[in-house]
């Protein structure tokens, strides 16, 4: 299958999935390269039969659905945001919830693919802010679709290069072990729940003080169902609680319910007060 087979399956079928074409273009040879495997196993010549076989066989979409989950992630992706986060918002953020007697911070990563994003907010938490707010304790969820991801999310091993953007005496604490491959220390796991939800139909129970959802509804979705989405992203967010999303991604129009914080960056959202 060529690049442009692939593309005009993608185009076609995108809308189909409630997906938006243009979230892929940059990494669609991920996708690709998995819908080629895809056909191969099928025993299919081209994106042409691959497309008759959706038409005629409609649990053939889940497959597909499943291919176009794209899972590039890392620690600490994006440095500038967890720096304002530990730095500026959370701190802030800690102090209210703590003058409320909350003293469970309570974190939701959607779409958390293997781990890489809960796990960090989980060390930058120890290891950036309890030594300010002692009393303070970190209740994280992250939720995504791929149940392989998450046992590899559970497992906690990683490749040293995974962790190249993680400040490195953190790095050093969070991931004693020698070789290439180390396994997170058990005290940065206390705390952090996974669970299987596919964030279109199905998301844990708030109300959050924060919610990332960084490179997945707001680039792939479909924007009827951003839309969607973010309502119950906002229904979820307790007051005066943070959004985050990725550095290249927008909302979709109609976000009343949420004021712009931390100029200039465009990925921080608060809940309306």
């Amino acid at each position: 299958m060529t690049d442009r087979e692939c593309v005009e399956l993608l185009q076609w079928a995108a809308p189909r999935l409630r997906l938006r074409w243009d979230g892929f273009r940059r990494v669609r040879g991920q996708v690709c390269k998995r819908i080629g495997r895809r056909l191969k196993d099928l025993g299919l010549s081209g994106a042409a039969e691959y497309r008759a076989r959706l038409e005629a066989d409609s649990s053939e979409w889940d497959v597909l659905d499943s291919l176009c989950r794209v899972t590039i992630s890392r620690f600490y992706r994006d440095q500038r945001v967890f720096d304002v986060l530990r730095d500026d918002l959370l701190p802030a953020l800690l102090e209210q919830s703590l003058a409320r007697g909350e003293p469970a911070f309570r974190v939701w990563s959607a779409g958390c693919a293997s781990g890489e994003e809960p796990y960090t907010v989980s060390v930058l938490f120890q290891l950036g802010l309890q030594p300010r707010f002692p009393e303070a304790r970190l209740d994280l969820v992250a939720t995504d679709a791929d149940e392989a991801l998450l046992a590899r999310a559970r497992r906690g091993c990683y490749p040293r290069g995974s962790l190249r953007e993680l400040p490195a005496e953190w790095a050093h604490a969070a991931f004693p072990e020698p070789g290439s491959e180390p396994c997170l220390a058990p005290r940065f796991r206390e705390g952090v729940t996974f669970l299987r939800q596919d964030l279109r139909a199905e998301m844990p129970d708030g109300p959050f003080h924060l919610v990332l959802c960084r490179n997945v509804a707001f680039t792939y979705f479909a924007p009827p169902l951003q839309r969607e989405v973010l309502n119950k992203l906002v229904a979820r967010l307790g007051p005066g609680g943070l959004l985050v999303i990725g550095g290249h991604e927008s909302l979709p129009e109609h976000d009343s319910d949420l004021e712009r914080a931390a100029d200039p960056l465009p990925v921080f959202r608060r809940a309306a007060r």
